[in-house]
């Protein structure tokens, strides 16, 4: 299969997007989508949905089980839980709110097709110094690391605490999906293990970074729990540390087409784990 994006190489390279950011019909709500790589919305849940969701990461975090699973990612200096993988097939909640119209039935309109979840997962970044998420672009990754051929995926990020401006939420720079930035430097073997705790392989460098801010600047999301950002595959994005006493936890789901589904990595030595980079591609019902 042809590479449309060469990334993982001797040096950076700039691609031109050469894949539709909706390729669904283009409606008024999704103008802004198309235009930015992003779609805020203040209110997809409810207080008493949050308030649901909110007490299962908080039961998931707290189970000892759970923390020993693979799935689960630990903080490499405070020792708690920062993210588990995989909550759709852990938690019969979270399948429920994959399964909810609000959130697949928005994948299915932006992606033009029947969708199936590439990647789920809890992120809680407590206070008092919960690490970042350093920029990149997911479709980097999943690209050269879990084999999806084009930019044909979608993420939600659906906030289970407030986002304040200082307690490490997310940033965009508007635009920047119209760009891959395919990075310098070969995967490692089981880069995951380390690059879920902390962004090595995959990351752009400070001049390429400093380009794209000056070109397209940065978003920081706030808002209500039970606001949602939905974002592009090959947005630039990252997340600051959280040193603030107030947490900041969400639930990350990644969409990705049945008529885009995993081949071979185009840039790894070997595929990721499937709780990861799923290869179940059973479209979501």
């Amino acid at each position: 299969m042809e590479d449309l994006y060469p990334t993982r190489g001797t040096t950076e390279v700039l691609t031109a997007r050469r894949d539709p950011v909706v390729w669904g019909p283009l409606d008024t709500d999704l103008e802004s989508y198309e235009r930015d790589g992003f779609l805020a919305i203040e209110d997809l849940l409810t207080d008493e949905e949050v308030a649901v969701y909110r007490a299962e990461l908080d039961r998931l975090i707290a189970d000892p089980a759970i923390r020993a699973d693979e799935r689960s990612i630990i903080e490499p200096k405070s020792q708690s839980v920062r993210s588990v993988f995989e909550v759709h097939r852990i938690s019969d909640v979270f399948a429920k709110l994959v399964r909810d119209e609000r959130v697949a039935g928005m994948a299915r309109r932006i992606l033009g097709s029947d969708v199936y979840v590439h990647q789920s997962r809890i992120n809680v970044k407590p206070g008092f110094g919960a690490s970042g998420f350093y920029w990149h672009s997911d479709f980097e990754t999943w690209h050269a690391e879990d084999g999806l051929p084009r930019m044909r995926t979608v993420s939600v990020s659906i906030a289970l605490t407030e986002n304040h401006d200082t307690n490490g939420g997310l940033m965009i720079m508007p635009g920047s999906h119209r760009t891959f930035l395919g990075c310098e430097g070969a995967t490692p073997k089981d880069n995951y293990k380390k690059s879920l705790q902390m962004q090595d392989a995959g990351t752009p460098s400070d001049e390429a970074l400093t380009r794209l801010a000056d070109a397209h600047g940065i978003r920081l999301f706030t808002g209500r729990a039970g606001s949602a950002t939905w974002f592009d595959c090959n947005a630039m994005h990252g997340s600051g540390d959280n040193i603030t006493p107030y947490p900041r936890s969400n639930v990350f789901i990644v969409f990705n087409s049945v008529e885009n589904t995993a081949v071979e990595p185009f840039a790894a030595p070997v595929r990721r784990p499937e709780f990861i980079g799923a290869r179940d591609f059973t479209p979501v019902n």
